[in-house]
């Protein structure tokens, strides 16, 4: 019997499931990352809502810190302000993007209430 050949194919069998599993966490993390950064992002925008500052300012802080952003600034009935940021994720888990679609949108909203 040959131990090492059995050991071989299993491990090539192995292999695909393990690289997918590796990619898959790397995908994730970097969804994780980027959803942290644009919370970020929110917070340092409702700060700037809340010294005042103009919607142009606002907008020119994002496309200086980030131009792949996606940001809607809405004012509803004066009664609060919503700041919407979105940004894409494209995947690099091989297949994974044809399963899923090709890029991955990360969203955060906040809601500011006037007083």
């Amino acid at each position: 019997m040959n131990k090492k050949g059995q050991a071989l194919v299993e491990f090539i069998i192995i292999l695909p499931i393990l690289i997918m599993l590796f990619f898959g966490s790397v995908d994730f993390g970097r969804i994780v990352i980027r959803k942290n950064e644009l919370e970020s992002l929110t917070t340092d925008i409702v700060k700037m809502y809340e010294e005042d500052k103009s919607y142009e300012e606002i907008e020119a802080f994002l496309k200086l810190n980030n131009k792949d952003n996606t940001i809607k600034i809405t004012n509803k009935d004066n009664q609060y302000i919503e700041f919407y940021l979105q940004s894409k994720i494209g995947f690099i888990t091989p297949g994974l993007n044809q399963i899923l679609g090709k890029d991955y949108k990360v969203e955060v909203k906040r809601v500011v209430y006037y007083e």
